[in-house]
């Protein structure tokens, strides 16, 4: 399976009608950048953003992003297990 950029998931949301300003984009961009984070933790951290705040958030985007880095985190498994534990999603 090939690995999903960011910019192809923002075309991915753009396809499902969830249009995303062209400052999101350059904002998401600059977190990956100072988290130095993969396309897969920037895509994950923009998807949890966008499914809590319901709308994009840079403070709590980059917030999550910085953390898992921080923690390592690498896969959506290790990263649901994370919102699980700090409260985000129920049992």
């Amino acid at each position: 399976m090939e690995k999903q950029t960011v910019a192809q998931y923002f075309d991915f949301l753009a396809s499902k009608g969830f249009r995303l300003e062209e400052d999101a984009f350059r904002f998401v961009r600059f977190g990956q950048q100072y988290a130095q984070a993969s396309d897969a933790l920037t895509i994950m951290a923009l998807e949890w953003t966008l499914k809590i705040q319901r709308q994009f958030d840079g403070s709590f985007f980059l917030s999550l992003l910085e953390e898992w880095q921080k923690q390592q985190l690498a896969t959506r498994q290790q990263v649901h297990l994370f919102m699980k534990e700090k409260g985000f999603i129920g049992e």
